[in-house]
């Protein structure tokens, strides 16, 4: 099934960075490299990531600016991790077929097993009520882990080969997944997982991360078209805004932040560029180089209680953007 764009509504918004929007980014180099990436704020403070090459599990104190690694299974090469409501570590084996529990005061470790046809979790994520959802790009599915009991369900992509990649969930439970593979947003109805999905614009779109606003706007970067799409989900309206980077910015790595605000990564040039976008008017806020080159900037965390962003990169640092900089310090929550 699939849902009807109403309306495509096309627009170009590029504007010089604000004087009033400052940031702070900090670098912290990875010893271990491995490609570290997708750094999630744990409950204490810690930054939990993973090194996808390099087959590790760890942690970074962003007070004494240690880090800890943990060794997991041989052949899992995680790709995602995020924190639980339980205050557990989760993260994706991308290479050997399960989704993994690191308990966060002992560090046991609990696997959990994908079906036949989900062996690459990809990239995962919470809902209200404590359900993990997850993508599996070569999979060509989504999916369900109810920690209570283990059952994992799948939900199967209509599009062929259509390589599901980003998920998240918006202001009233339903979650929404980048088609990456295809020109379609998609839509999964937590209640009867069922998946509906969105065609974009243009046939050559492809979405690869997305992020929702709380006015509950679903919005993501096209990786082939350097455009930012942003979808009205009761209307249907898709609005387009060109990326200051062009036709060639290759967003990537996304998310929003508390006050609507869009963040993403332009891959497309050397270094990377972070852009800020007024999620309200489309609006470009700003534009920062990130540090390390060559570099590639693959997803991003919004953590509310430091209001910082965090991120990994191909050139093994962990980043942190500190938001709002005021007098060259970023309040405190």
């Amino acid at each position: 099934m699939t849902l009807t764009t109403l309306l495509l509504a096309a627009a170009t918004v590029v504007a010089p960075p604000s004087d009033t929007l400052r940031v702070k980014i900090e670098a912290y180099p990875v010893s271990w490299g491995g490609r570290v990436r997708d750094p999630f704020v744990g409950q204490d403070g810690k930054v939990w990531f993973v090194g996808q090459a390099g087959n590790y599990i760890a942690l970074f104190d962003t007070l004494t600016k240690r880090f800890e690694r943990i060794e997991i299974d041989e052949g899992t090469h995680p790709h995602n991790i995020i924190i639980g409501p339980d205050g557990a570590a989760w993260y994706a084996g991308n290479q050997n077929g399960l989704i993994g529990r690191i308990d966060p005061r002992t560090r046991a470790i609990s696997h959990y097993p994908m079906p036949s046809g989900a062996e690459d979790p990809h990239t995962l994520t919470f809902d209200r009520n404590g359900i993990l959802w997850f993508s599996a790009q070569n999979g060509n599915v989504f999916g369900r882990l109810d920690p209570k009991d283990g059952k994992v369900t799948i939900i199967p992509s209509p599009t062929p080969r259509s390589r599901p990649y980003g998920i998240v969930v918006d202001r009233n439970g339903v979650i929404w997944g980048d088609l990456f593979g295809a020109d379609q947003i998609a839509r999964i109805d937590p209640k009867t997982n069922v998946l509906t999905t969105v065609k974009l614009p243009a046939p050559e779109a492809r979405p690869r991360r997305i992020a929702t606003t709380s006015d509950g706007a679903i919005w993501w970067g096209d990786y082939a078209r350097g455009k930012l799409g942003k979808l009205d989900p009761v209307t249907g309206r898709i609005t387009e805004y060109d990326n200051p980077g062009g036709r060639a910015s290759l967003p990537y790595a996304m998310t929003a932040d508390d006050r609507d605000r869009i963040w993403y990564a332009e891959t497309g040039q050397q270094p990377n560029r972070l852009v800020a976008v007024d999620g309200k008017t489309g609006k470009v806020l700003g534009t920062w180089n990130i540090p390390g080159n060559p570099n590639t900037t693959r997803h991003m965390h919004f953590d509310p209680r430091t209001r910082s962003l965090w991120f990994g990169t191909d050139y093994n640092d962990l980043v942190r953007v500190r938001l709002d900089v005021v007098d060259g310090e970023a309040p405190r929550a």
